[in-house]
Formats: structure tokens, sequence, C-alpha cells
């Protein structure tokens, strides 16, 4: 089940901090297999925030395969727009971003 535990205002100030990084986590045609789920999860706690790229030759839709990726990862889904996403965890132990309340 993905946490929705963000509110309005913290999705728009991630938003924004999304809208300078690069596609770090690709989903190819395999969709999401188990080595996609390990370098999401390395890459979200390093950083908190990541965006991913479905590929064009992904057989799964976005919007499913990113869903898909949010939920193994345990993280938020924080957008989605065409074939990019945005997923967002907080690491507990070495928080990176100071999200509003």
């Amino acid at each position: 089940m993905i946490r929705n535990s963000l509110t309005g205002k913290q999705k728009s100030f991630l938003r924004s901090m999304g809208m300078t990084l690069e596609p770090v986590v690709p989903i190819g045609k395999e969709g999401v297999t188990p080595s996609v789920v390990a370098s999401a999860k390395e890459a979200i706690k390093k950083r908190e925030l990541i965006k991913v790229r479905v590929n064009q030759n992904a057989l799964m839709t976005p919007e499913e395969a990113i869903t898909m990726l949010a939920e193994r990862v345990d993280a938020n889904l924080v957008q989605l727009i065409g074939r990019n996403g945005l997923l967002f965890k907080r690491n507990f132990d070495a928080p990176k971003i100071n999200l509003p309340k």
C-alpha cells in the first residue's frame, strides 16, 4: 500500500525540488524487476527524493509501473507526469530534505 502521509504543501515543495532532478531509475521492458527495486531502494535511501522514468519499450503503463515500484520500496508517490514519476521516502537516520509542516 502506498503511504500518502504528505500534505499538499509538502507535495508541492517536493515537486518543485523534483523539477531539477534527472531520472535515476529506469524501468525497462521487463518492468519492475528485483534489480530495479534494489536500485530504487539504494537511491532513495541516499537522496530521499528520486525521479524514475518508464522507458518506451516497457510493457506496463507508466502509471502501473511507477505505482508498483512505489509500493515495493514503501515510498510516497509524489507526482506522475507522462513517463516520469517522483518518489519520496524519509530517511530517519540521515534526513536530507527538510519538509515544511
